[in-house]
């Protein structure tokens, strides 16, 4: 199994992995960080906590898991000037770590997840040009549509007083590149948006690629697709039920896009894990250990339907 496919199946081949705390106070709502539900995705996890956001670096993908904001819509008003001061990140080791290197004439930018516009001091500011913060980016989606979404972002967090933010990547695909022969390029990349007044909230959802299309998706949804749990105190109902995001206003020339219809991005199962087969129901299965089994490295999560991390009821009672 080559590179690419390797990491595409830790992230998909899912279990679930207790929340570890946090070192990032004030960060996360709750001051709980994200779930990450692929056990097999934690080895090279590191977390790095700046001054105003916080990052879960992997070195696999040598990319941000995610990175995450608590943003006040009075700060915002702030305005400091851009340092474009992008740097390796030396809490890092220089195996786990993208390099300049990488991103030199790779034809993709290098594309904050926090973004530089939301920070309003000096430090913060540079600080947000660590290439822990950065994924490799679309030059179109960067400076276009994504800027726009950025810029809805900041406009609601001003609307609302302030919003929980976290901002990360999705690999799908078996044909997945990398730059530089290190660093991943993800084929999505979303926004998660919770408003700690109402108890609601949503994400942006994009390609990774030219064009001025996006999506507003649940909490769930996005939760699903990026196998994290954002924002493991929010309410299962809320998560269900997207809030209103507003158009973003495009950079560039066009309009942006709202597809109504998330399109669907999870692959056959048996494509997951070469030891996965067709069953997709607990009829099918024979064993309590079978249905575990689909359930945790297949992505076979239907076969929960109550929820409690317990597959097939009748067989695992």
């Amino acid at each position: 199994m080559n590179l690419k496919n390797a990491f595409f199946s830790l992230i998909l081949c899912a279990g679930v992995l207790n929340a570890a705390p946090t070192q990032c106070n004030g960060i996360y709502y709750g001051n709980t960080a994200p779930d990450i539900l692929n056990t097999k995705l934690t080895p090279k996890t590191k977390e790095l906590c700046y001054s105003e956001f916080a990052v879960m670096h992997s070195g696999l993908s040598r990319t941000p898991l995610w990175s995450a904001e608590h943003l006040y819509g009075a700060k915002l008003n702030i305005k400091v000037g851009r340092s474009n001061d992008f740097h390796p990140e030396d809490r890092l080791s220089a195996d786990d770590r993208a390099e300049l290197s990488d991103y030199a004439r790779s034809g993709y930018d290098r594309g904050h997840m926090s973004p530089a516009r939301d920070f309003n001091t000096p430090q913060s500011e540079s600080e947000c040009f660590t290439l822990a913060n950065m994924v490799p980016q679309d030059h179109d989606n960067n400076t276009k549509l994504w800027s726009g979404l950025e810029e809805a972002t900041r406009s609601l967090a001003k609307q609302r007083g302030e919003l929980y933010v976290i901002t990360g990547p999705i690999f799908m695909g078996t044909a997945l590149k990398r730059i530089g022969g290190r660093v991943l390029v993800p084929t999505k990349i979303y926004k998660a948006i919770y408003d700690p007044a109402s108890g609601q909230g949503a994400a942006y959802l994009v390609d990774n690629a030219p064009g001025n299309n996006y999506q507003v998706v649940s909490i769930a949804q996005i939760e699903q697709l990026s196998n994290i749990k954002l924002f493991p105190k929010m309410s299962l109902v809320s998560k269900q039920s997207p809030m209103a995001l507003s158009a973003p206003k495009l950079h560039g020339d066009g309009e942006a896009r709202q597809s109504v219809t998330p399109q669907s991005t999870s692959p056959r199962v048996e494509e997951l894990n070469p030891q996965c087969g067709t069953k997709t129901t607990c009829r099918e299965m024979s064993s309590c250990e079978e249905a575990k089994f689909y359930y945790s490295q297949c992505g076979q999560k239907h076969l929960d339907g109550t929820g409690n991390g317990i597959p097939c009821k009748k067989l695992c009672r």
